[in-house]
């Protein structure tokens, strides 16, 4: 059987779920694709880290190591940081690999850049799970809207931030409280700024933006509000008259302008995003001929966003193989 040669940068939450993706789902992998898909490296950071990969697979700290497998036909990026995921992202599809990352804060600031030498070097980038973990919200936007115009987008882009309102709310708990119980479950950082105070949605407000209208606005002029000033009494009284607090992320085309803001916003019942808890992330189109469309799922953990990278990954490889039928 063909063989499609692997390598995954990265061997965290995200790197290690995608690595027992890929084993566990190698049967419907081959039935889609033809070919039996294999993990030939691992580049990690810690070299003395115990770690549950075969020993067949080359595990270096080393990328030059990761770029000399032979045959070697595309690269999963789940490292976390602008650098140095951008260089290699770069080496990668200059090696003539198709790239599938994860990575919003690189791809939010040099995705426009990769995509452009990625057509030169006639490799695809796959960057679903840069947004919304299993959400396919950039697959939505690219294939489905293709001919309407979308006029504004509404967002629930970051699941600890959704979660710990939502715990707030249903516990009747403190800011603190809830964010403990994310950190224990493994929804939130040690060091959970970048989720709570709304940087983790920009970015990926970003990618979003400039995919839906063709730009992105200036960063400065982004209002960006965490979640971390909120206080159990302002949930409660939001309660009373049936309204639920949400951390938002919005961009909409004003009178030809590209305008966006990450902030709390007191929704009512009515509102598509009233319902969306825990975890869960979830996205709200305003399109021209479609009208509204809302696409939901889970947006936080590893399995969420290896199921986008690998979907990614098979879209990508199914499409090969059809234009190689065709010719």
């Amino acid at each position: 059987m063909t063989v499609i040669k692997a390598a995954l940068l990265g061997f965290g939450t995200v790197g290690e779920g995608l690595y027992e993706a890929i084993q566990t789902h190698q049967q419907q992998l081959q039935a889609l694709l033809g070919a039996e898909v294999q993990v030939a490296g691992v580049l990690i950071q810690d070299p003395y880290k115990k770690r549950n990969i075969a020993e067949n697979v080359l595990v270096t700290t080393d990328f030059e190591e990761i770029l000399r497998i032979p045959d070697l036909q595309v690269v999963f990026e789940a490292i976390v940081g602008e650098d140095p995921s951008y260089q290699y992202v770069n080496r990668a599809i200059e090696r003539g690999c198709d790239v599938i990352t994860a990575n919003k804060v690189m791809f939010a600031r040099h995705g426009e850049e990769l995509l452009t030498k990625a057509k030169k070097h006639r490799v695809k980038i796959g960057y679903e799970a840069t947004v919304a973990g299993g959400v396919p919200i950039i697959r939505t936007i690219a294939q489905q809207l293709q001919v309407n115009k979308i006029e504004r987008i509404q967002a629930i882009v970051n699941g600890t931030s959704n979660f710990i309102l939502s715990e707030m709310r249903k516990k009747q708990i403190s800011f603190e409280e809830a964010l403990e119980t994310a950190q224990k479950l493994g929804y939130a950082e040690a060091d959970p700024a970048n989720d709570i105070e709304g940087f983790d949605a920009f970015y990926k407000l970003m990618i979003v933006s400039r995919l839906a209208f063709g730009i992105q606005p200036a960063w400065n002029d982004v209002k960006v509000e965490g979640i971390s000033s909120l206080s159990l009494k302002e949930i409660e009284e939001a309660g009373k008259l049936n309204q639920r607090f949400k951390h938002v992320a919005e961009v909409a085309n004003v009178d030809g302008k590209i305008q966006a803001s990450v902030q709390l916003v007191i929704t009512d019942s009515d509102h598509p995003l009233y319902n969306v808890e825990g975890v869960d992330n979830a996205l709200v189109i305003q399109s021209s001929l479609a009208g509204t469309i809302a696409v939901q799922g889970p947006g936080a953990g590893s399995r969420p966003t290896a199921s986008a990278m690998i979907e990614d990954f098979a879209y990508i490889f199914q499409n090969k193989k059809a234009a190689l039928a065709l010719t």
